[in-house]
C-alpha cells in the first residue's frame, strides 16, 4: 500500500513538472506569471465582492418588485436560478477538461455578473436575467478544477480551503460596505461601484489569468475525438451512481448544503425578526463571522487535515454545522446568535475537507467533471433551499416588510400571539436545516478514508472512444479532493 501511495504522489509530481514545462514552452495562453491559486482568489473575491455589495440594495429590490409573498418570489427566482446551474454544471466542468479553463472562467464571471447592471436600469429584466444566468452560474466549477491543475494531492485540502476562504473575506466588508453608501448616497452608486468591480474581475481574467490546463495536455491533443457525451451534464450526473464513494460524497453535499443555501437566502431577516438586530449589527455580525471563517479555513482546517484526517474532518464539520443550525431554531438572545456564528464559522471547514476526497476519485483530466457534478447539486439546492425557507417562511406568515435599517423587524402578517410563540416563528426552517445535516452526518459515516486508484471504477476514467487508448494520458492519478465552497448564487 506504501508502494502505491509513493508510485502515485511521483506521477502526480511528474504530471505537473510536464504542464510547467509546456507552459514555458509556450503552450498556453498568456497571462501574468505561472498559473497559481492566488489567480483563482483574486476572480472569487472580485465576483462575490460585487455581489456582496448589493445585498441591501438587493432586499430593497426585491421587496419593491414583487411587495406580496417576498420570499416566495425570491425562492422562485433562485429556483429557477439553481436548477439551470444544476443541469449546466457537469457540462460546463466537462467541456472546461477539453477546451481549457480560462476561457469558460471568463464566461462563467460574465454570466454571473451581468445581471448587476440591471438591477436599476429594470428590475424585472434584473430578475429574468439572474434566473437565466443559473446556466452560467457556476465559477466554483471552473475554479476548484483550475485549482486540481496546479496543485499536488497533498497539498490540495489547503489550496481548497484558502479558495473557500476567500469567500468568506470576499464578505466580511461588502455588505457593511454597501449598506453604508447605500444610506448615504443611494442604491444607484452601490450598483454603479458593483458593475465596476465586476468588470474589473472580467479584465483580470483576460489579461492577468494563465491557463492552468495547457492544450497538449486536453484529451483533444492527444488525437482521440471530443465525446460529447463526456459533456452530456445528465450523463455525466449518472456516473454519480457508478462510484459508491462518490455517491455517498454527493448525498453528503446534497444533505448538507440544502439548509445552508435556505439559511443563506433568509438569514438577514431571521437575525431582525427575532433576535432584533439592527442592519448594522447584522453587517458587523457577517464581519466576524466571515473573520472567523477565514481562521477555520486556513489555519484550523490544515492542523484537523493532518491530525484527524480527511473523514473526521468532514464529520466535525458537520457537527458544529448540526449544532448552529439547533442554535438558530431555539435561541431567542443576542449572544446565542454570537456564539451560534462562531460555530457556524467552524462548520466552514466541511466542504474543503469534502473536496479533497471527491478529487481522489478523479483522473487529472477528468477534475472539471467531477468538479462539474459537485457544484450542479449544490446548484440543486441553491434552487431548492431558498423555495423550501420561503415556504416554510410562507407557512408561517413571515414577509419580507422592513429593509429600512430601522431594525424594527419585518412584518408578521397573522393576529397577535404570545411573545414566545412568536419568537420562535422563523424557527422551524432551521431546526427542519439540522434534521437534514443529521441525515448528511449519518451517511457520511459510511464514506471510505482512502480510496486507492485501483477501486475506482471507469466513472472517471476516460471513455474508450479514444483517449484510453494514449499511453501517456495521466490515468494512473489518482487525483485528490476538491469540492466547492459556497456556490455562486447563494449571496
Amino acid at each position: 500500500m506504501t508502494g502505491e501511495k509513493k508510485k502515485k504522489k511521483r506521477l502526480n509530481r511528474s504530471i505537473l513538472l510536464a504542464k510547467k514545462i509546456i507552459i514555458k514552452d509556450g503552450g498556453s495562453p498568456q497571462g501574468i506569471g505561472e498559473p497559481s491559486v492566488y489567480h483563482a482568489v483574486v476572480v472569487i473575491f472580485l465576483e462575490f465582492f460585487a455581489w456582496g455589495l448589493l445585498t441591501t440594495p438587493m432586499l430593497s429590490v426585491l421587496r419593491q418588485t414583487f411587495p406580496q409573498h417576498t420570499f416566495l418570489m425570491n425562492g422562485l427566482i433562485h429556483g429557477v436560478k439553481g436548477l439551470l446551474s444544476f443541469l449546466s454544471a457537469p457540462l460546463i466542468g466537462a467541456l472546461s477538461d477539453v477546451w481549457g479553463r480560462k476561457s469558460f472562467l471568463l464566461l462563467t464571471v460574465f454570466f454571473t455578473c451581468a445581471p448587476i447592471p440591471l438591477m436599476k436600469i429594470s428590475p424585472w429584466w434584473y430578475f429574468a436575467v439572474i434566473s437565466m444566468s443559473g446556466v452560467f452560474a457556476v465559477t466554483f466549477s471552473v475554479i476548484f478544477a483550475y485549482v486540481a491543475d496546479i496543485t499536488q494531492e497533498h497539498e490540495r485540502s489547503t489550496a481548497y480551503g484558502l479558495v473557500s476562504a476567500t469567500f468568506a473575506a470576499s464578505l466580511v466588508t461588502s455588505p457593511a460596505i454597501g449598506a453604508y453608501l447605500s444610506v448615504a448616497y443611494g442604491d444607484t452608486l452601490v450598483v454603479i461601484l458593483a458593475t465596476a468591480i465586476a468588470l474589473l474581475d472580467i479584465c483580470f481574467i483576460l489579461v492577468a489569468v494563465p491557463e492552468s490546463l495547457p492544450e497538449k495536455m486536453r484529451p483533444a491533443s492527444w488525437g482521440a475525438p471530443i465525446s460529447w457525451e463526456q459533456a452530456d451534464p445528465f450523463a455525466s450526473l449518472r456516473k454519480v451512481g457508478q462510484d459508491s464513494t462518490v455517491l455517498l460524497i454527493c448525498i453528503t453535499v446534497f444533505l448538507s448544503y440544502l439548509p445552508e443555501a435556505g439559511q443563506y437566502s433568509s438569514f438577514f431577516l431571521y437575525l431582525k425578526q427575532v433576535i432584533g438586530f439592527t442592519s448594522e449589527t447584522v453587517a458587523a455580525f457577517i464581519a466576524v463571522v466571515g473573520i472567523l471563517s477565514i481562521l477555520a479555513q486556513t489555519v484550523v482546517l490544515g492542523i484537523l487535515m493532518r491530525s484527524i484526517g480527511n473523514k473526521n474532518t468532514i464529520l466535525l464539520g458537520l457537527g458544529f454545522q448540526i449544532l448552529q443550525l439547533a442554535w438558530y431554531g431555539f435561541g431567542s438572545q443576542p449572544w446565542m446568535m454570537w456564539a451560534a456564528g462562531a460555530v457556524a464559522a467552524m462548520s466552514s471547514i466541511t466542504f474543503p475537507a469534502i473536496s479533497a476526497i471527491v478529487s481522489r476519485n478523479a483522473d487529472p483530466d477528468q477534475q472539471g467533471v467531477v468538479q462539474g457534478m459537485i457544484t450542479g447539486i449544490r446548484g440543486l439546492c441553491n434552487g431548492l433551499g431558498p423555495a423550501l425557507y420561503g415556504f416554510v417562511f410562507y407557512l408561517f406568515h413571515v414577509e419580507l416588510n422592513d429593509t429600512d435599517g430601522s431594525g424594527k423587524g419585518a412584518k408578521v402578517n397573522m393576529p397577535p400571539i404570545p411573545p414566545l410563540q412568536s419568537s420562535i416563528i422563523p424557527g422551524p426552517p432551521f431546526l427542519f436545516g439540522a434534521c437534514s445535516v443529521l441525515l448528511s452526518l449519518l451517511v457520511a459515516l459510511f464514506i471510505p478514508e482512502h480510496t486507492g486508484p485501483g477501486v475506482r471504477p471507469g466513472a472517471y476514467k476516460k471513455h474508450s472512444n479514444g483517449a484510453q487508448s494514449h499511453s501517456h494520458s495521466p490515468q494512473g492519478s489518482g487525483a485528490e479532493g476538491k469540492e466547492p465552497l459556497l456556490e455562486d448564487s447563494s449571496v
